[in-house]
C-alpha cells in the first residue's frame, strides 16, 4: 500500500538558484511529521510546491499514489490537502463563522439561481454547512467566538481559526506552516495539545513546519531536516537531537530546549 504522501527527488530552481534540491519525504496515513531547518532552508518552498503555488522543476509529488504535480491550488485542495500560512491570512472583516463558511463554499451543492432566489437545495445546504462549521469550532473550543469579527480575537485564537478554516475543507493532509509563530509559551503549550487533538479527532495526517524546537520535539513522531534546500537528516526526535549535521546547521542552538532555531 502506498504512503499518503510520497515526495521523490523534489527540486525547484529560480533562475540560477536551486531552492530545493532532490528532496525525498514519505508520510504514512495518520502520522504527525515535522519539517525543520534554519531560515531560508526551503521549508515553505516545499509547502508551496505541495499546494500548487509553485510547480516543481523536477521530481514528483504523489498523494495516495497519484501524481499531483502541476495541479492548481484549488485542485490540490479538492484532493485533500489543506494548509495554513506563516502570516495569518484570515478575512478579518468577516466573523469567525464566515471565515469557515468560505472554505465550505466548494461543498455548497446548489446552483447560482437557487442561491439568488433561495430555492431548491439552497436552504438545506446552507444549514448543513453552518452545522459543520460550528462543529469544527466547538471541537477547537471556539464556538463561543463564532459571531465575533476574526480581527477581534487574541492572536493565539486567530491562529486556531486559521487551522479551523483549513479543517473545514475536510483534508486528508494538513500542512501547518509555523503555527506557533508569535505565540507566548502558554499559547504554544495549548497549541501542542490542539494539534494532537486535531490529528486524533479528525483522523488526519499532519506535516508541520516550526521553529519552536520544544514544540516539534514534543509532538512529532518523525522529523525531516532541510539545510540550504537539501535534506540533511531524518528520523525520530531523539535521533535528530543527536545528529551532528543538524547540530551544526543550527549552530548548536540547543535543539532539545526552549530556544528557537
Amino acid at each position: 500500500m502506498s504512503a499518503l504522501l510520497d515526495i521523490a527527488a523534489l527540486t525547484i530552481r529560480f533562475g540560477g538558484l536551486v531552492a530545493v534540491n532532490r528532496v525525498d519525504i514519505k508520510i504514512e496515513k495518520g502520522e504527525l511529521v515535522g519539517l525543520i531547518g534554519p531560515n531560508g532552508a526551503g521549508k515553505t518552498t516545499c509547502f508551496n510546491m505541495l499546494t500548487g503555488v509553485y510547480e516543481p522543476t523536477s521530481g514528483t509529488i504523489c498523494l495516495e499514489g497519484k501524481n499531483i504535480n502541476g495541479l492548481a491550488p484549488h485542485q490540490i485542495c479538492s484532493k485533500g490537502v489543506a494548509r495554513t500560512f506563516q502570516n495569518i491570512r484570515l478575512f478579518k472583516s468577516m466573523t469567525v463563522l464566515e471565515n469557515l463558511l468560505v472554505s465550505l463554499h466548494r461543498e455548497r451543492g446548489y446552483s447560482l439561481a437557487e442561491a439568488l432566489f433561495g430555492l431548491g437545495r439552497f436552504g438545506k445546504r446552507e444549514q448543513e454547512m453552518r452545522t459543520k462549521a460550528m462543529e469544527i469550532l466547538r471541537m477547537l473550543g471556539l464556538d463561543h467566538r463564532a459571531h465575533l469579527p476574526a480581527s477581534s480575537l487574541p492572536y493565539g485564537e486567530q491562529r486556531k481559526v486559521e487551522i479551523a478554516r483549513a479543517l473545514a475543507t475536510s483534508p486528508k493532509l494538513l500542512l501547518l506552516d509555523e503555527p506557533a509563530a508569535g505565540m507566548n509559551p502558554s499559547e504554544t503549550a495549548q497549541l501542542a495539545k490542539d494539534i494532537q487533538k486535531i490529528r486524533k479527532d479528525f483522523d488526519i495526517t499532519v506535516l508541520l513546519i516550526e521553529h519552536d524546537m520544544s514544540l516539534v520535539m514534543k509532538i512529532c513522531e518523525r522529523i525531516y531536516v532541510l539545510d540550504y534546500g537539501q535534506l540533511i537528516a531524518q528520523g525520530k526526535p531523539e535521533e535528530i537531537k543527536r545528529d551532528p549535521r543538524v547540530i551544526e546547521a543550527y549552530l548548536g542552538g540547543g535543539l532539545g530546549g526552549e530556544q528557537h532555531a
